[in-house]
């Protein structure tokens, strides 16, 4: 049978109108088919709110596997609100080294004391209420009113944005969809057991829903989805085309001490990686500077040897490709810094493990030790 028979074919067959028949056949399926994730209540229990905070604030940005490793680390270290609210930024920030988008850890500390100083500990109920914390926006909001309070709210990330687009057959593109969207969801959540259909929503969307060929035969909605019926559930939500990546430029230093310490320097707090430690380097700019140029910025006085080959990273808004020199330096207690030096440190090579060190400045460090 062509693409066009079973087009027509699917036509055929009867489409119900979105509404409580589609809730209760994804509530069913979801009883039997539920993730198992360390943040997800057993079932008949309720849902810890700094579970549900924590997790979505983590999932941002970033996928389940790599987030329950991370959120069982951070669960362990401060498994209540007020544990967190009493750590120091460094220990969070170098605790979410390798997470990435780390103004989510300073707005999760933030978000922690705000919560005790605020509020007595208690996360606000309302999707008003949780707006008000740090770090909090709509979609996170809506998505611990649910989950964790039961409120009929209406949380819609990633996953539930491409079920929701084919259900109702959403052909306007994204992100101008989003509002369309977001209000059609609204439309199907219950008043009943919201946060189960929020996740309901999500499983679907990681599992069978997937982006690419998804699996309809086997989806709970296929009878209720409006793209399935018109054979063109692979082709929604529609995506306008994203422009490349600009490319910025920069020169590491990675100065060693001959006793076996790495120089490290503090970052602003605010902007990109803010707080996080890094390799000292030039400013990332469009173009490499000259050699006498960038020294200019070296941490430190030494001789400088160029590492073979560069260091590339890709951040949300731009790649970073990153030379890096090295140098060994003695051990003085009056060595000068050059560049920020009230913010600068030797951190033991054996210590980089634990420190607030970003994806990025890992990648530095592995890319110029391995010439040793």
């Amino acid at each position: 049978m062509g693409d066009t028979a079973k087009t027509v074919a699917r036509k055929q067959l009867p489409l119900r109108p979105a509404g409580p028949d589609t809730v209760a056949a994804l509530l069913d399926w979801y009883d039997r088919e539920r993730r198992d994730l360390p943040w997800r209540a057993k079932r008949g229990r309720r849902s810890d709110p700094y579970r549900v905070w924590l997790s979505e604030i983590m999932l941002q940005q970033t996928t389940v596997k790599a987030v329950i490793p991370f959120y069982e680390k951070f669960l362990r270290r401060w498994p209540t609100v007020e544990a967190l609210a009493a750590a120091s930024l460094d220990d969070v920030l170098a605790a979410w080294a390798g997470l990435g988008y780390y103004s989510r850890a300073r707005n999760l500390h933030k978000c922690a004391q705000a919560v005790m100083a605020e509020h007595g500990g208690a996360f606000p109920r309302t999707e008003d209420g949780l707006s008000s914390l740090p770090g909090i926006g709509p979609y996170t909001a809506a998505a611990i009113a649910a989950i964790a309070f039961g409120e009929p709210a209406t949380p819609v990330d990633g996953n539930i944005e491409r079920v929701v687009s084919r259900l109702f057959a959403v052909r306007h593109p994204l992100p101008a969809a989003k509002r369309e969207i977001k209000r059609l969801a609204e439309t199907l959540t219950p008043q009943r057991r919201a946060g189960d259909f929020a996740q309901a929503m999500m499983d679907l969307g990681a599992s069978l829903c997937s982006p690419k060929k998804p699996s309809c035969l086997m989806c709970p909605l296929q009878q209720d989805c409006h793209a399935h019926a018109l054979g063109i559930e692979e082709q929604l939500p529609v995506k306008l085309v994203k422009a490349d990546r600009p490319v910025r430029c920069g020169i590491a230093f990675l100065a060693l001490s001959e006793d076996g310490q790495v120089l490290l320097r503090k970052r602003p707090e605010a902007g990109l990686l803010g707080g996080m430690l890094e390799v000292p380097s030039t400013d990332w700019g469009d173009d490499w500077l000259p050699v006498d140029q960038a020294l200019i910025a070296q941490p430190v006085r030494a001789d400088w040897w160029s590492v073979p080959g560069v260091v590339s990273h890709t951040f949300t808004h731009f790649r970073l490709e990153l030379m890096v020199m090295r140098a060994i330096v003695p051990v003085d207690a009056s060595l000068t810094f050059w560049a920020s030096p009230e913010r600068c440190r030797w951190v033991p090579r054996r210590d980089l493990g634990h420190a607030a060190l970003p994806s990025v400045m890992r990648k530095v460090i592995a890319h110029a030790l391995k010439e040793q």
